[in-house]
């Protein structure tokens, strides 16, 4: 269960990112003040729930202004009796670029708990945190915080069906990469009506919680805003579901129908 939260909510944000290839669009996508609710359901139970918040930062690095995002996730119900999580994860950008400056994660699940934080040096292809430095293939790392919102950002207009892309995150102790397959066009039924989606399909790596033959979808709103909306994966028990609650200060209209 070890960040299976912030995977999914990361990968929700990475389903977009082509490396190099997709220009970000003129203005970002998200403002100060929008808010977002999700929960995870394990089959028919709700397991888990995270908010996810961008507010203006007075930090500044480089002497550039940021965004600071900001992710609360916590188990419920039943399973916050059982296997009780408490994790908190927190980004810098850049206001205009958008890529990470800093990244700190506080996480309590079950017994085990870690804190970590990590400095990106993009022009450098560097991230230096608690556990080490790292060297990253190209000069747009991201932590998943930080995807999730770089990701919406990108025009992805001319993408096509079966078009595959790549995206280099760091994530624990290591920088990995993520392919991704653009499937199609689809309308999800949410607690926010019907909306019109694009759908993706990430690889995923076999463990402790995917299974082998697993196949991960992930639906983003087909608008302005680019919320992901849901994601679906089998896990080696059952089945993980993703969805969005409810959504506050978005800068555009929702696709529905």
């Amino acid at each position: 269960m070890k960040h299976i939260l912030l995977t999914i909510l990361g990968i929700f944000g990475c389903i977009m990112i082509m490396a190099q290839e997709l220009p970000l669009k003129k203005e970002a996508v998200f403002q100060d003040g929008e808010v977002l609710q999700y929960k995870l359901r394990y089959g028919f139970i709700t397991a888990a729930e995270a908010t996810i918040k961008v507010s203006n930062s007075d930090l500044k690095f480089d002497n550039r202004s940021t965004y600071k995002l900001t992710v609360d996730a916590q188990t419920s119900g039943t399973f916050d009796v059982f296997y009780k999580i408490r994790d908190h994860y927190d980004s810098y950008i850049d206001k205009t670029s958008l890529l990470p400056y800093f990244y700190q994660e506080n996480i309590r699940e079950a017994s085990y708990k870690r804190q970590d934080k990590a400095r990106f040096t993009q022009s450098a292809k560097k991230v230096v945190s608690n556990r080490g430095t790292f060297t990253t293939p190209t000069d747009q790392t991201f932590d998943l915080v930080s995807a999730y919102y770089f990701a919406r950002s990108l025009d992805i207009g001319k993408i096509k069906v079966g078009d595959k892309f790549k995206l280099n995150y760091f994530l624990g102790d290591e920088i990995s990469a993520l392919e991704v397959e653009y499937v199609g066009k689809e309308t999800i039924k949410s607690k926010l009506g019907n909306i019109r989606c694009l759908k993706f399909s990430p690889s995923i790596k076999p463990g402790r919680i995917f299974k082998k033959d697993s196949r991960l979808y992930l639906w983003v709103t087909d608008d302005g805003n680019r919320v992901p909306v849901k994601a679906q994966v089998e896990i080696l028990v059952g089945a993980v579901t993703m969805e969005l609650k409810s959504a506050s200060g978005l800068k555009y209209a929702l696709a529905k129908e």
